[in-house]
């Protein structure tokens, strides 16, 4: 059983979607901290109906990244986290975080990487007119949206689509595709070399 410590600044909807797969029973683990940089996070009043403890660092209180995340870091060994998710955490990882916890940190991302990196992924699939986007589960690396990928999934472009009704198509698909990338690794079957991402069989 794996301990997995998820990072939000905002709704939590992924949170939610990895805390009721934990709770079903598909994936091998438990949701143990969430951590966010938001005091008004509602993914924090998520994690506490569930009964999981929650950490809010406010950054401002830090003379710079790294202390701040070295107070983060404290409460991920004393949770004893094996793996990180991050879920519409809106901060960005510094090198340091990223190499201590290498091939420990997830991202997903509302579109099919590489295509549409950075923060605004569905207005931008919109305005470029793009026919298809998706969800793409990846391992987080010092270049932003560029780790290995785990799991991808279109998502079909509708005519007419604005953002809102897009993002809901999208998050339906993030919310069954990122408990299967955890569950994956709750049971050691990937294997990553270089870029790519071996995913063993069941069997």
């Amino acid at each position: 059983m794996i301990r997995i410590a998820v990072f939000c600044s905002g709704s939590g909807t992924n949170l939610q979607a990895l805390l009721d797969a934990c709770a079903a029973g598909t994936i091998d683990g438990t949701v143990a901290l969430v951590v966010s940089d938001r005091k008004d996070a509602y993914a924090l009043a998520r994690a506490e109906a569930a009964g999981v403890e929650t950490l809010y660092i406010d950054p401002r209180g830090f003379a710079g990244k790294e202390a701040y995340e070295e107070k983060v870091i404290a409460a991920l060994d004393g949770h004893r986290i094996d793996l990180i998710c991050l879920a519409g955490y809106m901060r960005v990882l510094s090198p340091f975080f990223i190499r201590r916890y290498k091939h420990k940190i997830l991202n997903i991302h509302p579109a099919l990487l590489p295509a549409f990196k950075g923060g605004h992924a569905i207005a931008d699939a919109l305005a470029f007119g793009a026919k298809v986007t998706g969800v793409t589960v990846h391992f987080a690396t010092e270049e932003l949206d560029n780790g290995p990928i785990i799991l991808q999934e279109a998502v079909i472009i509708k005519e007419g689509d604005t953002p809102e009704t897009l993002l809901e198509r999208v998050h339906a698909v993030e919310h069954r595709l990122y408990p299967q990338a955890v569950q994956l690794i709750a049971r050691g079957r990937l294997k990553v070399e270089g870029r790519k991402v071996h995913i063993a069989s069941s069997e």
